[in-house]
């Protein structure tokens, strides 16, 4: 189904603007919109979703993630990563390095000592063939050469973006290889459930609920130490739920590490794959809420602690500490940890994940 959106949305994006061709691809704007006329705008540069168009609880719509007005701004940002796939291993390897099928591998290092992200041409940086198929539903492929950013085997992709009429965002991810190979997907969206402003208003007094007894500390350079530690009794206790501000500069040697939130938790689950509760976020001013339910057996709550009030959609400006992420993933450093759930994909199977973002109002 052709793409028939122009100016006609809530969002009050151009497609125009999202439109150009890089290395022999063409780049385009795609808008999701339910039966509640509400919207997800997705580009297939990086399959960034630049915008989220939901009411808070006096039906105001607003725009609840950080994205671009244009194509040139998303290549251009600062935060190459700003609310866009991940892959083809998401989160940090430790000096980029690991060993599969007796060999070891070298990554780029892009993040401190570290390879983040699938690296500077990752997931995010790719052009993804595009496929509307319908008003609330959006395939993107991508076929992930053998060798690219250093990794093995050759990747075929595909991630599904679904609008349902119940204002959740629901996104699917396939994968498949010709040779054994790592793969850790996930979707970096930076929501700001306030609405986008200038500034965005900090997430400092939104209460966050994650369903988690166990997290994964990290070292001074955010990579996993091994250990997988109880919540109790420390900042990263969100059994209940809590002001994310609460805790966020506490006196705490994790915390100092994250600079703030920067951290995996290992989900609860009843059995392996299920598709289960993992977090709530809740913004007491407008009422916004968010749910968070994956099949992966972690998530990174990430808050922001980075940016630098880069400007977005109409104008906007991204603070630090004015969005939080929900990264819902396998661990990160997994290949160099065996006794972490396995990220090797083998010929004849199938990578699966499934992720929904559920938007609502208290």
């Amino acid at each position: 189904m052709a793409n028939t959106t122009e100016n006609a949305n809530l969002c009050g994006l151009n497609r125009k603007d999202f439109q150009t061709t890089l290395n022999g691809k063409k780049t385009d704007l795609f808008i999701l919109r339910n039966r509640k006329g509400y919207e997800v705008a997705v580009t297939n540069y990086g399959g960034a979703i630049v915008a989220i168009m939901v009411p808070d609880k006096n039906g105001q719509v607003a725009n609840v993630i950080q994205g671009h007005s244009s194509i040139e701004d998303a290549i251009n940002d600062s935060a190459p990563y700003k609310s866009t796939i991940i892959g083809r291993f998401g989160n940090r390897i430790a000096k980029g390095q690991f060993v599969l099928n007796g060999k070891e591998y070298q990554l780029a290092v892009n993040n401190g000592p570290n390879a983040l992200h699938g690296g500077p041409t990752g997931f995010h940086a790719r052009v993804w063939d595009a496929k509307q198929m319908g008003p609330r539903s959006l395939a993107l492929n991508y076929t992930s050469s053998y060798g690219e950013e250093g990794f093995t085997g050759e990747c075929r992709i595909t991630v599904e973006y679904t609008f349902t009429d119940d204002n959740e965002l629901v996104i699917e991810y396939l994968a498949t290889t010709n040779k054994r190979t790592i793969i850790n997907l996930t979707h970096h969206a930076y929501f700001s459930l306030t609405g986008i402003a200038n500034p965005t208003p900090v997430v400092n007094q939104q209460l966050c609920e994650v369903n988690a007894d166990f997290f994964l500390p990290i070292d001074d350079t955010c990579i996993p130490t091994g250990e997988i530690l109880k919540v109790a009794g420390t900042p990263f206790d969100f059994r209940t739920p809590k002001a994310l501000g609460q805790d966020i500069d506490a006196d705490n040697e994790q915390i100092k590490n994250g600079c703030g939130y920067d951290h995996c938790f290992v989900l609860n689950k009843k059995e392996e794959g299920e598709l289960s509760f993992a977090a709530r976020l809740t913004e007491p001013e407008s009422g916004r809420t968010l749910e968070v339910y994956t099949t992966e057996p972690g998530m990174q709550l990430y808050t922001d602690n980075w940016g630098d009030g880069d400007t977005g959609q109409n104008g906007a400006t991204f603070p630090k500490r004015s969005a939080v992420c929900f990264e819902c993933q396998h661990f990160p450093d997994s290949p160099n940890r065996p006794y972490f759930p396995t990220v090797v994909l083998h010929p004849g199977r199938q990578y699966k994940q499934k992720t929904v973002y559920r938007f609502g109002t208290v």
